[in-house]
Parts: C-alpha cells; structure tokens; sequence
C-alpha cells in the first residue's frame, strides 16, 4: 500500500550543505616565494561557518634571519619586528588546533597550503589532510574579464566591495578573502554548487546548464548497481554499472566527463533510476541486459545481440564455409563475430588453408551429370566434387575433416601455412599483403578460441561456483547455459552450503541452446567465464563436463609467438590445405584437459 509520507534523504546522501561547512581562510607572509628557501613571518586566519565569524587567529613569526628589504617594503613586516616575536615551533601548534576539522581557504592556496605541509613536516607534525578550497580558480569560473581585468585578491575584493582591503599583511589579506569567498559562493549557488562535495569540481568548465543537473545524483545509493538516464518521456537515454552508484553518476557533471554525446545526453536527461546489485558481476549482467532491451540511444555496445554472425561449416555431402545468423545442430561453428567484415576476413583465412568449395550449389554425394568445373578447380584451390560422376569425392572428405578439427580443435593446419606466408611476404617487403593476411588469421584465431570457449559453459546444463568476498563470506553464482540465472553473497559467519540450495532452488529456468551459442547475449557468457576463470573461484557443483582442447585456437593468439615458432621450426607447405596428408590431418585433437 502507498505511503503518503514523505521520505528525506539522509545528509549522507546529500553530502554536507555549504552552510553547514566550517572553514578556516588563511593566509601567510613569507620571506620569499618559494619553500625550499624562505620562511614564514606571519600567520593570519579566519574561522567562518554560514557566513558568521566565530574567530581569528593571528601571530608574527620568527623566521630565524633577516626579512629581506623587498619583502619589507612590500609586506611592512620587518626584522626589527620579528626579532621578539615567537617561533614557528609555537605558533604552528595553535594553528592546527584552530584549523581543526575544517576546510582550509586560501588565494591561491598552493602557496599557502605548500609552506604550511612544509612547516609540519620540518617540525614532525603530520599533516591533518585538509580540504583545501583555492578561491582563484573559482574566481576564474564566474568572473568575467569583462569585470574585472585579473583575478589578484585586491582586485576582487574591490569587485565585491569587501569591508577589509588586503594590503600584504596575513590577517586583513585572510579577512578579504572570507568576504570574497561568500561572494563567489553566491555565484556558484544558481550552478548547482550548493555541498561541499561540489565545490571540488566547481571549477571545472562544465556547461551552466550540465551542473545544474547535478542534483540528479542526489538520493542515488553508494552501493554497486546499474543506473539508467532516463529522458522527458521516460525513456532510457544511457545505462552504466558502477561500484559505487552515486559517486560515478555525480562524476558525468565534471570535467572528466569529456564525451560529446554523454554531454548532449546530459541536457536530455531528467531523472536516473538506480538498481542495486548484490554483486559487481550482477551489476555487468544486468547492465549488459538492460542495454539489450532498451537499446538506448546513447550506448553504443551490445545493443543489438541478433546481428551477431557465426562461420559455419556447412551440413552437406560436400561441406562449404557459409556467414550466419544462428546456429544449428550437426555442423561446426566459429564465432560469434562482432562483424560481417570480421567473419568473411576468418573465412578467407580458411580458404587460404584449405581447398574448400566457394560456390553455393548443393551437390549430391554423387552427381548423375558433371558439373564444369571453375576458376578454383584449375588454380588447385578446389577438388571440384562437382564434376565427380562414378564415386564419392574422398579428396574433398578429408579437406572437410581437416577444416572440421581447425573449427572445433587444434588449428595448425590454418596458422602454420598462414604464418609462413606473412615471413613469406614480410622478408620481400611486401608490407601491406602481409597485413591483410595476418588480420585474416587474427579474425579465424580469436573466433576459434571464443567458440571453444563458449562450447562446454553452454552445454551445461547448471553450474554452481563460489568465490571469496574478502569479508569472510562468499559471492556465490548460479550458471545455467552459460546464462546467469542466480546469484547472492553469504556473510562471514554464514554457512554457504544452505544459501547455495536455495539458490539452485529459486535460479532461473533456462532453456538449452544449439551450443557453442550459449542461452544469452554472448558477451553475457564472457563476463561469467572471466568471473570463473579468477583466482579463488571454487566450482560447487557441475553437471556436465566443462572442459577446452587441450591444443586449443586459445593457444595461437599471440600471433608474434606463433611466428617465432613457426620461423624456428616449419613444418608443412605453406598452403598445402588440400589434406593429402590425410591420416595426419583426420586426427581430431579429442584429448581434453578439465579447467
């Protein structure tokens, strides 16, 4: 039922008002510019909280050696009149108990902020880990040079009419800037910088109207999760996944957020719906599902899961490689391309190897009349099965079993002709042919290995695995066809074995696939194969076997390994795919090693 009552976000979530903020504005007199060689003569600070002064701090300092005389003239601050006053050792305590817990304030606080970490490192004080608020840059976000020529502290505190004129001298320079930092607060309050938390990226050049968006990110939980911009309608605009909800949404209203397009989401966006997860790997699932059925605008990955292609070998009396959408029992599959362009460059890395048919004819096992025969057949590149008339084409059958165990095993039928090509065309400079042939052999070696990656995860029908939160507990997942159906997380002195019951009691049901496509988004499978695959990670159950080649395409993706080796010790022709070897080339790699 619907309460009426209204729920106010905790301050946590909102961070801490600026009205609430205690600041100290401080500011130094120094015998020189740089800290290496120069000294402080004089502290001045003021303590300020919702505009109203609860105290000032101020004390002469005794360097230890003369004032320099141009320092002198400037500040007025002379030898004569540090001569009685207290060294720094004294004087730095106070102002460490004055400034404490609250949030140091200076023009052009690198200065300031520098000879006071140096003053406590000298002396054996840690440094408290101030905030540290520098008014120049906030100056330089909201005065024009239209009023006023510079951002010098005397210039602005004439702008803003400040009751103290600085005149080089700590405490009245450190009363000028309190008067300007209200000023410059003023101005940045219709920005959307109204928390403390704000004022640290209040003067990044963020647009107006982008940080008053800022408000946005007020509410959302500091948990991990995915978040969606939604738009005026309601509409998902962008999905993202975070560790920690609230701070990454807040961080698309800064500077670091340098992308066009998220900037034109941004002046779109009305509202972010946030939706907790358990786990960072649930966060990426869900993430990754929710850009699947929203397909918003403003993601451009993985939106459109049905455009995946495969490479297929194709289930006929005489097999060809064909590009396509789905995957079917009884042939072998690579896959799944992000590309059209990537499959058909695996495609020609194959026919490179072996003399597969091109043409797309059905042919019967054997023909009643001879076909002609084509181009390929005359270059040596085809065993033409369709001219075959009297009996089967046996030639073509082991072409077949050869590509058959590229796909689904071992590939060194493809990578060791193809490699020896690229030396071939490397060592007579032929640069750009070399390319193309190793981007073909990269497309094929990176399909391999993601199908045989995807084989035994989608064949199995449930799989349970455990892994160490770092808290004592467990994050335990429920995998079903690669698809994750179940996940939770047990506390340190929880029993797990219980949790895990009922987990495999309430997972989702899935319905088994034509692997190697597993029951869900292939990029989905993958980030539940990394999650397995890390250190730690216990299988608790699984129900069939999961297991890779042992001389697997994963093997050969370092294609400058694999040239080394095949540069060392060449074995084979290069090109030589027509399978004349033919009880060397049948034998499937059928050895399997358990993961």
């Amino acid at each position: 039922m619907p309460s009426d009552t209204a729920v106010q976000p905790s301050f946590e979530e909102l961070g801490t008002p600026l009205r609430d903020v205690t600041f100290v504005v401080v500011d130094l007199e120094t015998t020189g510019g740089r800290v290496a060689d120069s000294w402080i003569t004089e502290i001045g600070a003021v303590k300020v909280r919702g505009g109203e002064v609860l105290g000032e701090l101020q004390s002469l300092v005794n360097p230890g050696r003369p004032v320099p005389a141009f320092v002198a003239r400037l500040t007025g601050i002379t030898t004569a009149m540090v001569a009685t006053a207290p060294p720094l050792e004294l004087v730095l305590p106070s102002f460490l108990e004055f400034a404490r817990d609250a949030v140091l304030v200076a023009h052009n606080a690198p200065f300031d902020v520098g000879f006071l970490r140096d003053a406590c490192e000298r002396l054996g004080y840690d440094w408290p880990g101030y905030r540290v608020v520098d008014t120049v840059p906030l100056a330089r976000r909201v005065v024009t040079r239209d009023e006023a020529p510079n951002h010098k502290l005397s210039t602005l505190a004439a702008l803003f009419r400040a009751r103290v004129t600085p005149e080089h001298r700590a405490l009245a320079d450190a009363r000028a800037t309190v008067d300007v930092l209200h000023a410059l607060l003023e101005r940045l309050a219709p920005l959307g910088v109204t928390h403390l938390e704000d004022l640290a990226t209040a003067a990044d050049p963020v647009p107006a109207d982008v940080r008053r968006k800022r408000t946005l990110a007020d509410g959302l939980p500091e948990a991990p999760g995915v978040y969606l911009f939604r738009g005026p309608g309601d509409e998902v605009l962008y999905v993202g996944t975070s560790t920690n909800i609230r701070r990454r949404v807040r961080s698309y209203f800064t500077a670091s957020e340098k992308r066009a397009r998220i900037t034109e989401m941004l002046r779109i966006a009305h509202a972010v719906t946030p939706v907790v997860c358990a786990t960072a790997l649930e966060a990426q699932v869900r993430e990754l599902r929710l850009i699947t059925e929203h397909a918003p605008r403003y993601n451009r990955r993985s939106k459109h899961p049905e455009r995946a292609t495969w490479v297929r070998l194709t289930d006929e009396p005489y097999p060809r490689l064909s590009v396509v959408r789905d995957v079917r029992h009884g042939a072998e599959h690579i896959g799944p391309f992000t590309s059209r362009r990537t499959a058909l460059a695996a495609v020609e890395a194959l026919h490179d190897a072996f003399a597969l048919r091109q043409c797309t004819a059905r042919l019967a096992r054997v023909s009643k009349v001879a076909g002609s025969p084509c181009a390929l057949a005359g270059m040596g590149r085809c065993s033409a099965p369709c001219t075959v008339t009297a009996a089967p084409d046996e030639a073509y059958d082991d072409v077949a079993r050869a590509a058959r165990v590229a796909l689904t095993g071992d590939p060194r039928r493809v990578v060791e002709p193809l490699a020896a090509r690229v030396g071939l065309l490397a060592s007579q400079e032929r640069f750009e042919e070399a390319g193309r042939v190793t981007e073909r052999l990269r497309a094929f070696l990176r399909a391999a290995a993601r199908a045989q990656r995807l084989q035994p995860v989608s064949r199995c029908a449930e799989l349970v695995a455990a892994r160490p939160t770092g808290a004592g507990g467990w994050e335990l997942v429920v995998v079903k066809h690669g698809r994750l159906a179940g996940t939770a997380v047990t506390g340190p002195h929880e029993d797990p074995l219980p949790v895990v019951d009922a987990l495999r009691a309430t997972a989702e049901a899935v319905a088994p696939p034509v692997a190697p496509a597993p029951a869900c988004h292939p990029e989905e499978a993958d980030l539940v194969l990394d999650w397995l695959e890390q250190p730690g990670v216990r299988l608790v159950h699984v129900s069939d076997p999961w297991s890779w080649p042992v001389r697997s395409a994963a093997a050969h993706v370092d294609l400058a390994r694999v040239r080394a080796e095949v540069g060392a010790e060449p074995s084979g022709q290069p090109g030589d795919g027509a399978g004349g070897e033919g009880g060397q080339v049948g034998r499937h790699a059928d050895t399997m090693a358990a993961c």
